[in-house]
Formats: structure tokens, C-alpha cells, sequence
């Protein structure tokens, strides 16, 4: 694997539900922030149907609160939802003309999003991150074409490279023994979530224990890993 290269200033983050990014590379989005560096985080849906505890209508609401708290202790102050319903996300058009309308006004250099592998860490990956992993790699190229969806937008060719995290093959790796901290907190702030996980979850000895054997194999304490598309 290589170093992630960091010849960028804007960042847009693109994922299925709130605690994705916090799960996966929210450790990576603090290193940038500390460089000075400008990331922004577009979520498709507001995680209203991730909590069998909790109904929806107060669930969705709680949660979008939750990812703004999250965001804010990694750096990131933008975070926008497009309130798709969640757990029901499909891949298609409409999905990459919102994306890729989001990708023109923002402008970013780089984007990440989450893999789209169907299996991840020995589990079936959410059909939320599948849909949302894949169209995102195909609406940066839509973002580029002024003649897909122009509706949405003049075209932005300026992304530079697109990631994805959590790959069973990744390609590129950043190093975050300084932000490991930050991370935690940020996960950490979504305790509606986490409470519905139940008391023996550890939220910061998952995501050490995580970082530590990524880290391993790029020879740092902690590392997030990511395939560029």
C-alpha cells in the first residue's frame, strides 16, 4: 500500500448513515481537518430505521444531531442529508444526479466514500452502503460530463482520486496515530446508536484494535486504509 496522497484542500465524504464515516475513517477526516484542509459530509439518509428501540420520527432527527456532534470533534462543521428513506437505498439515476449535483457545488478535490463489496469482514455489507459506495464512484464521472444532468449544475472535472474505505483489498493507507483520540470522541457521540448496540460494545477498543492491525501492516501504530477508484 501506499501513502494517501494529501495534495488536496477539499474534501466531500459521501455515505449511506449517520456513524458510517465514524466507523470507518473519521480518524482520517481529523488528520485532514488539523492540515488545514476543508472536508464536508453528505449522508443519503438520516439512519431513522437503524434503531429498533426508537421510532423513526424521533430516530432520524436524533441521529442527524448525533453525526452534527460527531462531525464537529473531527474538524467538520458542513454536514448535509438528503433524507433518503433508510434501509430501502437503490443504486439508479436519481441517486447519481443527487450525488453528482452535490459533487458540482461543493467542487472537492477528493472524495470518499465506503466500499460496496457485498462482504465485509466475513458479514453481508448493508445494501445502504452497497448503493451508496457504487454510485458515488459513478457520479464523480457523471459530475465531470456537462452533458449528464445538466439540470444539476456545471460540470466539475476537479477530482483528483476517489476512495473508498473498508475494501478487502485497499491500495492506500493514512496514518492516524495523532487522531486516534479524536476519532473515538466522534464515534462516541452517537449514543443512541451505541446504546442500542447494548453495554459490552467498546467503542474505542473497536476502533483501536481496527486501526492497530491496519497499522501493523503499513508500519505505523494506527492507520486507516482505503482503494482508490
Amino acid at each position: 500500500m501506499e501513502p494517501l496522497s494529501e495534495d488536496w484542500e477539499r474534501g466531500l465524504a459521501v455515505v449511506a448513515h449517520p456513524d458510517d464515516l465514524e466507523y470507518g475513517a473519521a480518524s482520517a477526516i481529523a488528520r485532514w481537518t488539523a492540515q488545514g484542509k476543508t472536508v464536508t459530509y453528505l449522508l443519503v439518509t438520516s439512519g431513522e430505521a437503524g434503531i429498533d428501540a426508537l421510532d423513526p420520527a424521533q430516530c432520524g432527527p436524533r441521529r442527524e444531531t448525533e453525526e452534527r456532534a460527531g462531525a464537529a470533534l473531527v474538524g467538520v462543521t458542513d454536514v448535509e442529508f438528503l433524507r433518503w428513506p433508510d434501509g430501502t437505498v437503490t443504486g439508479g439515476i436519481e441517486l447519481r444526479r443527487a450525488i453528482a449535483g452535490e459533487i458540482r457545488r461543493r467542487r472537492p478535490d477528493m472524495v470518499l466514500t465506503m466500499t460496496f463489496e457485498t462482504d465485509v469482514g466475513g458479514s453481508v455489507n448493508h445494501a445502504d452502503h452497497r448503493a451508496v459506495g457504487l454510485t458515488t464512484i459513478d457520479a464523480v464521472r457523471d459530475a465531470a460530463n456537462r452533458w449528464v444532468f445538466p439540470e444539476v449544475g456545471a460540470a466539475w472535472s476537479g477530482v483528483r482520486a476517489t476512495y473508498a474505505f473498508g475494501a478487502s483489498e485497499p491500495t492506500h493507507f493514512v496514518d492516524v496515530s495523532d487522531t486516534m483520540d479524536a476519532a473515538v470522541q466522534s464515534l462516541g457521540a452517537h449514543q443512541a446508536y451505541l446504546d442500542g448496540l447494548g453495554g459490552d460494545f467498546d467503542a474505542d477498543q473497536f476502533l483501536r484494535s481496527n486501526a492497530a492491525r491496519s497499522g501493523a501492516e503499513v508500519g505505523c501504530e494506527y492507520a486507516v486504509t482505503l482503494r482508490k477508484y
